[in-house]
Formats: structure tokens, C-alpha cells, sequence
């Protein structure tokens, strides 16, 4: 990692603004770009870019590989001359939260339209050129299995593909024959879509490298059971003939939950993950470094150990801790890429062996400030100096509450630690997001960062996700015109007061 100090914000492209229904690729997060670097920051932090299933949470995908269509731009595609205007008629509006029921009925009959007449372009055409590139580099690795995964699923109404007919559950070769030629073209259409997406998001990442911005991305430990993945490499899960899951991933009791997490993602067969020296890993780390600068590595304390529970648990009471080969999976990663750009995602109940796990890779790992404070703050058994600066100190993430939601929570200022916390950083206590902003920038953490909502100073209500609930999470967005000149401005003179404002010339990041 840089040895320069540097900052940046948390915010998922889904919560930009926009009159579309949902945040895109398109216009407005090349102006939330701009934003950043007028603020002066380094990095922009964003949540997976997978295309997501029920529940719409990015950390349960159709697939690691493949981009989120529901991110496309139709508006740079209309400016394009790709669409005609007509597409942008009938979507959703400037809602401050998705209506994803809503979006993914009208945007994605729209983008189905869109990659439709793209087919018939002329095959001399300049972006067909480009179009044949893009299947060249990725048919072979996975654009082929989740363009015919996709077509089958629709097929099937949606249902999960445990649920399909018995030969494509199977995987009967004749039977994924016959299907590739009779859903032909809709394999097609799914290609297309891939390609428009992953051609915006490249445009988007240019943009930002152009404006000193790096993008720090973010890789789930675990796939869902339903998906691309599972499905074309049944041998590498834990599953049983007819495609379960035997055995599931969550957590242990926690401080989110007094019955744990119950994902419900397959857990990995290392045995077969072995066999073939980590090929699966090495091609999915390789995919997303391409699209981001630095990756955050979702519950790496699952890398030395996860919590398996039996399929058909209600609650992640009952599980056990299983040992993982963390050491030979991230050796076979380092002998492929070398120093890889990876943020260890160590919160949770971290145990010295995950730590050196950790450390003897050298990633950076996670503060979170609620966990480092609590909710019993005491400043004189507070050391602001105990972790390395080999770290990223956060304000919080996407699973958190924001920081002023938390503080209210535990009383704000009329409580004891809420009180406590005000004095130990010199705070009257009239606007104490920016407190906690200010110590959050002034740790020695080499990076610090923020979620947008805590630079806003927005209470519960702008909270992303609430880690157990099922329903209505990822769906809060930025209103057009919060993130003012003016804001950026006062960031910006706090980041440099920090000394971690954004310096074209040192923002270097770890090597790819």
C-alpha cells in the first residue's frame, strides 16, 4: 500500500441520483467523480457490481464474473446513438429509495430492446469489432455459462436452477445442446448486455483514474447457491446430488444479531479447489482487478476458518468453525499476480490465526469506529494509536448504521459515553458526523473512509443495509444536489488539515 495518506468515500453506484429509478454508470456518477476529486479525496469505495438476485443484495449474485445490466446507462446509450430516446420513457423516476420491483421490469425491457437491434448491426460495424473482442477475452471463462444460465433461467420463469428440467440440472450435454441452439438468440442478447455494461464501467473507471480517483472494489468470500458459479462448477460446492447446498456459510451470534447470520451461500469443496491449483480463484481475482484499483476481500476471517451450518437451519446457532487453507489459496494468488491489492475485511471474531494470516500477506486490514469505541466509551482506556497504519479506519460501511444514526442511538449527547465522546474530541456537539469525520481523517490509519451518508450527516433512515433483515435493504439514494460545492469545499479543508489530501503525484496504490 502508498505510503501517502489518503481518504475517500463509501458509496454504491445503485444510491446515485438520477431519473431513472436507479444509479447508473452514466452521467451522474462521472459528476459524483468530479465531486470527489474536488473534494480533494483518493478513492471512491463501491460494493459488488454482480448482477444480484431475490433481495437485490450485491453480496448474493447471479454471478461473480458478470456486471449488474441494471447499472447500464440507457441515457450515455441514447447519447451513443445506441437507443433511441423512446427507451427513456416509461422508467421509474428520481425516487430517493429503488423500486426495484419497478426497475427491473422497465430498465431491463428496455436494455433487452437496446441489445436486440445491437444484433442486427452490420458485422464491419466499429463496436461490433469491439463487441467480437470482448466474447474472445471472456467467452471461454464465463460469459458463455451465464449467457446460457440466464436464457435457461428466464425459461424457467426465475426459478432457481436446482428447479429446472433434470438435463440442464444435470448439465446432460445434449440437453445444454439443444438449449444453446434454441435460446440462440437470447444467449446473444445477454452477451451484448455484458459487453455494454463492462464498456461503461471502463469508461467510468478512465474517467476517474484521469481525475486522480482510485476505486476500491469489493470481492464476497462466498457465491449463491443459485448462480452461474454453482451451477457450471457443481464440483467445486459442498452440494448434494440434486444440486443443494449440504452445508451453508453465516456467522456465529454477534453484535448485529443475537441468532447470527444465516447466508446460506454453498461452502467450497477445498479438496477440488486444490486439485486445480485455485484456477477458479486466480480467474475471479483476475476479473475483478481488471475493473477496480484495490479490492476489499469480504469476511477474510472466513479464510482461515468459516462457520458452517447444516442445510435447513432456521438460525446460525447451531454451526462450527472449519478450518480453511487460506495460506495456500492467497500463496497460489501471490505466485500468479505478486503483491496483490487486496483490504482484508478482518471485523467480526478475529482470532490470532486469522491476524497472521493477515499479516503474512501484508493486507491492510479494518477499523470500524462504533466496534472501536462501543457503546460504553471510555477516553482513558481508549489508545488511538493501537492498530498499525497498516489500516483502514472507517466512519462505517454499508452494513452499519450511519454515524450519527449510531450516536443517536446510544443517547448522543445526553448519554454518559455519548457525552464522553463529544469531550474526548472537542466537540460542542452541534454537528458531530463532522466530529467523527475529522477523527476518523486524523487517525493514523494510512487510508481513512466514510460512507457518503455520514458526510451528509443523515440519521437511520439513509442506513444501506441491516445485516438479518431480509427486506428493504439497498435501496437508499442520494436526492440531486446534496453533494454541494460547498461540502466538497469544507471536505476537502478537513482531508487537508489531515494531511491526506489527494496528490496526483503520490496516489499511487498497491501494484496489480
Amino acid at each position: 500500500m502508498t505510503d501517502a495518506r489518503a481518504s475517500g468515500l463509501l458509496l454504491h453506484p445503485t444510491s446515485l441520483p438520477g431519473g431513472h429509478g436507479i444509479g447508473d454508470l452514466g452521467p451522474e456518477a462521472r459528476r459524483f467523480v468530479d465531486w470527489l476529486a474536488a473534494a480533494g479525496q483518493t478513492f471512491w469505495q463501491i460494493l459488488p457490481l454482480a448482477p444480484t438476485s431475490a433481495g437485490n443484495s450485491p453480496y448474493s449474485a447471479l454471478s461473480t464474473f458478470a456486471g449488474n445490466p441494471l447499472l447500464v446507462s440507457l441515457e450515455d446509450l441514447v447519447e451513443e446513438g445506441l437507443a433511441p430516446p423512446s427507451v427513456l420513457e416509461d422508467l421509474p423516476g428520481n425516487g430517493e429509495h429503488v423500486d426495484y420491483g419497478a426497475v427491473i421490469e422497465r430498465k431491463l425491457a428496455a436494455l433487452d430492446t437496446v441489445c436486440a437491434a445491437f444484433l442486427k448491426r452490420p458485422s464491419d460495424d466499429e463496436l461490433w469489432v469491439d463487441y467480437d473482442l470482448f466474447r474472445a477475452r471472456h467467452e471461454a471463462d464465463w460469459l458463455d455459462e451465464y449467457a446460457l444460465y440466464t436464457a435457461l433461467k428466464a425459461r424457467h420463469k426465475g426459478r432457481a436452477w436446482t428447479e429446472w428440467n433434470a438435463l440442464y440440472v444435470t448439465r446432460n450435454p445434449i440437453g445444454l445442446g439443444e438449449a444453446r441452439h434454441t435460446l440462440g438468440f437470447e444467449v446473444r442478447k445477454v452477451k451484448v448486455q455484458q459487453f455494454l455494461f463492462f464498456r461503461q464501467w471502463q469508461r467510468l473507471h478512465d474517467h476517474a483514474r484521469a481525475r486522480g480517483i482510485r476505486i476500491i472494489g469489493d470481492m464476497p468470500i462466498f457465491v449463491a447457491a443459485d448462480s452461474a458459479d454453482v451451477w457450471s462448477r457443481p464440483e467445486l460446492f459442498e452440494l448434494d446430488t440434486a444440486g443443494c447446498p449440504t452445508v451453508v456459510a453465516g456467522v456465529p451470534p454477534d453484535y448485529f444479531s443475537a441468532t447470527g447470520q444465516l447466508w446460506g451461500n454453498p461452502l467450497y469443496r477445498w479438496d477440488a479447489h486444490r486439485a486445480e491449483n485455485f484456477g477458479w480463484w486466480q480467474k475471479r481475482l483476475a476479473k475483478t482487478m481488471e475493473q477496480v484499483d484495490l479490492i476489499r476481500i469480504d469476511h477474510f476471517r472466513g479464510f482461515d476458518a468459516c462457520w458452517q451450518v447444516k442445510a435447513g437451519e432456521e438460525t446460525a446457532i447451531h454451526g462450527q468453525w472449519v478450518p480453511v487453507p487460506g495460506y495456500e489459496l492467497f500463496q497460489s494468488l501471490t505466485e500468479r499476480f505478486g503483491d496483490m491489492p487486496v483490504i482484508a475485511e478482518d471485523l467480526g471474531i478475529i482470532t490470532p490465526e486469522v491476524e497472521r494470516l493477515r499479516d503474512h500477506f501484508g493486507f491492510p486490514g479494518m477499523r470500524v469506529l462504533p466496534f472501536e469505541w462501543g457503546e460504553d466509551f471510555h477516553p482513558e482506556a481508549y489508545d488511538p494509536d493501537r492498530f498499525p497504519r497498516n489500516r483502514v479506519f472507517y466512519t462505517g460501511t454499508h452494513d452499519n448504521d450511519t454515524i450519527l444514526g449510531w450516536f443517536r442511538s446510544i443517547g448522543g449527547e445526553h448519554s454518559r459515553p455519548g457525552r464522553a465522546m463529544l469531550d474526548y474530541m472537542g466537540s460542542d456537539g452541534r454537528e458531530p458526523h463532522w466530529d467523527f469525520l475529522r477523527f476518523a481523517l486524523g487517525t493514523n490509519a494510512r487510508i481513512a473512509m466514510a460512507p457518503v451518508q455520514d458526510v451528509l450527516g443523515l440519521g437511520t433512515e439513509a442506513r444501506m443495509n441491516l445485516p438479518g433483515q431480509a427486506d428493504g435493504n439497498w435501496t437508499w439514494r442520494l436526492r440531486p444536489g446534496q453533494l454541494t460545492d460547498g461540502l466538497a469545499e469544507r471536505l476537502r479543508g478537513l482531508t487537508e488539515a489531515s494531511g491526506r489530501l489527494a496528490d496526483p503525484e503520490a496516489a499511487g496504490v498497491m501494484p496489480a
